[in-house]
């Protein structure tokens, strides 16, 4: 039997380099604009009452099906549609239908008014990842179509704490670890769902893990906090479906949880039937699993899979923090599974995100190695090992970014009751949106919540704007210039006068670039390194003119190198810089890389 812990074999809590924050900080709201809702329906004014006899002609010229009709005080004519649509769409129709009955007198879309969906949560303010137009779910305007009431979430994680800005959308729950060591509640299976903490102390889970203590994560709240978190109480933040409720399912502690374990609840979950538990009076419509572990999708995960989607659920999965290819992490590399990926503040892939062909769609999951308010804050506990206070924290993860995409299926479910795991998978896939930063192998594109409602209504998404590429910046006083092939040796090394911004290409795995330059007495070199794709792996030398290195930046794929030198002489000190291949991708396109040199003083 496999177990999953929280190493590289075993089922890990996806979400890496934890920040607290327990305070409440009161800020000023952000201001959403008003979003239009989709409408089934016309108002038709006939001429001299004729629309009796010109209702079947006029609908059928236009192409619509009209269900049922009334009149309005004027005496104008109300028709339902057969389907929802845009303002857009629905204002096409209403001109095709004055346009092809002249009967007609003038027809309009009866447009759905709504206020303007502004949270007053305390903390709303720091939720980019809900708010953010650029790098965000773009939440507010599919909330102006639903917040997800009657639709439930199961989070199959380390269980919950009752935090206040979360028990309100508890349902029902089940501890489903069999382990009573792993459980930490003194008992195996049973169905209390309360989260008793998963800390550790050095070397408690065998083999040398973990190297040092370890505090209780209290992961399963923060997922369901992104998921469900109370939305417009005046307090902490919002979840991402704020109206819908969650399933807690228990299926990680101390150490992890087994897969056994783990299949089972993803039945159970879905409303199946589990020997030896009882019937589950909350079967939920997604199922959202923010753990995973290396290897290939076993029989017993698949067969769980399979057994959730047949009860219409769709299941939703972490696809991994290991930079690597999701295809060695399981179960996000199973079949019929929605695997999300995860992007950071300015919407590329985060660094430590897997990716893939089996990789879904992509969502924000954070990125804190540009700063702490860079991760996703959700609902937390004080506690370091056993349960404390209500707090809130910033994680980052495919963790965070798994609860996203689970809350916009929440919010396409309840649009939609009638979708299915495939065809709610197609409609959040269509209408993802194309990413504003560098996501090679995310899937197809950035989760655009208000899009994937529209869709799942049976509408139109809006007509997406794809993201502006950003030049390259030069630094101050610099100018932009191009790459000179061949540059492949020291003889042949482009020439640097002056600071400047080099766009470039690594044509291939065997290319190397020199560029040579002369840093004045005292002077001081600023080198920074990007790379356009993801997964690229270059690396910055610094060398002196007969190929000595003087200075280096080796940082891993997807990362910036960047190197500084200050020249403590009093003459001119001539210098090459090389950019070197390591890894990853390389060619015309995604071999792309942009080199920032600053000399200054």
């Amino acid at each position: 039997m496999t177990v999953l812990r929280r190493t590289g074999q075993i089922a890990q809590l996806l979400c890496i380099g934890l920040f607290t924050a327990a305070t409440l900080n009161v800020a000023a709201q952000p201001q959403v604009e008003n979003k239009p809702r989709l409408t089934n329906r016309l108002i038709v004014k006939y001429r001299n009452g004729a629309g009796l006899a010109s209702l079947n002609d006029g609908a059928r010229m236009a192409g619509i099906t009209v269900k049922e009709r009334r009149y309005n005080r004027e005496g104008a004519e109300l028709w339902k549609m057969a389907r929802s649509m845009t303002p857009t769409e629905a204002a096409q129709v209403a001109a095709s239908v004055a346009s092809k009955d002249r009967n007609v007198l003038y027809a309009e879309p009866d447009l759905i008014m709504a206020p303007n969906m502004v949270l007053n949560d305390a903390r709303a303010s720091e939720q980019w990842d809900l708010y953010d137009d650029t790098a965000g779910l773009r939440a507010p305007a599919a909330w102006d179509q639903t917040n997800g009431a009657g639709v439930t979430v199961a989070v199959l994680d380390t269980g919950y704490l009752p935090h206040a800005d979360l028990a309100a959308n508890i349902v029902g729950g089940y501890d489903f670890i069999s382990d009573t060591t792993m459980s930490n509640d003194g008992d195996a299976r049973d169905a209390n769902a309360l989260d008793t903490g998963d800390g550790l102390v050095a070397g408690e889970c065998g083999g040398g893990y973990p190297s040092g203590d370890q505090p209780s994560s209290w992961h399963g709240t923060h997922v369901s906090g992104t998921i469900a978190a109370v939305g417009n109480n005046a307090t902490g933040v919002a979840g991402v479906a704020w109206g819908a409720k969650v399933l807690p399912v228990r299926v990680l502690g101390k150490c992890g949880g087994y897969t056994s374990d783990i299949a089972d609840a993803i039945v159970w979950a879905a409303g199946g039937s589990v020997a030896g538990v009882p019937a589950n009076p909350n079967p939920a419509k997604v199922i959202s699993l923010s753990l995973g572990g290396g290897g290939a999708c076993g029989r017993t995960f698949q067969s769980a899979i399979d057994t959730a989607r047949g009860l219409g659920a769709a299941v939703v999965i972490a696809a991994g923090n290991s930079n690597t290819d999701v295809s060695s992490s399981s179960p996000a590399n199973c079949n019929g599974v929605i695997a999300v990926a995860a992007t950071g503040r300015t919407g590329a892939r985060a660094y430590y995100s897997n990716y893939g062909a089996q990789v879904d769609i992509a969502a924000p999951g954070g990125d804190m190695s540009t700063g702490q308010a860079d991760g996703i804050l959700s609902t937390l506990n004080s506690g370091r090992t056993a349960p404390g206070a209500d707090s809130y924290a910033y994680y980052q993860g495919t963790s965070m970014a798994t609860p996203h995409v689970s809350g916009v299926a929440a919010l396409m479910f309840a649009v939609n009751p009638n979708l299915t795991p495939d065809t709610l998978e197609a409609a959040l896939k269509s209408s993802a949106r194309a990413f504003p930063g560098t996501c090679d192998q995310c899937g197809t594109g950035l989760v655009d919540a208000n899009a994937a409602v529209v869709v799942a209504a049976g509408g139109t998404p809006p007509t997406p704007t794809p993201p502006t590429p950003t030049p390259p910046t030069p630094t101050p006083g610099g100018v932009i210039t191009t790459e000179t092939e061949p540059n492949n040796s020291i003889a042949q090394a482009n020439a640097i006068s002056a600071s400047t911004a080099i766009v470039a290409k690594m044509g291939s795995a065997s290319d190397t670039d020199y560029y040579s330059l002369s840093l004045p007495a005292r002077g001081r070199l600023e080198i920074t390194l990007t790379m356009a794709a993801a997964r690229a792996d270059y690396d910055l030398l610094v060398l002196s003119p007969d190929g000595r290195l003087i200075a280096q930046s080796i940082n891993g794929a997807g990362r910036i190198d960047r190197v500084t030198l200050q020249n403590r002489g009093n003459s001119a000190a001539p210098l090459l810089v090389r950019v070197l291949y390591y890894s990853g991708p390389s060619g015309d396109t995604v071999g792309a890389y942009g080199l920032r040199v600053n000399i200054g003083r």
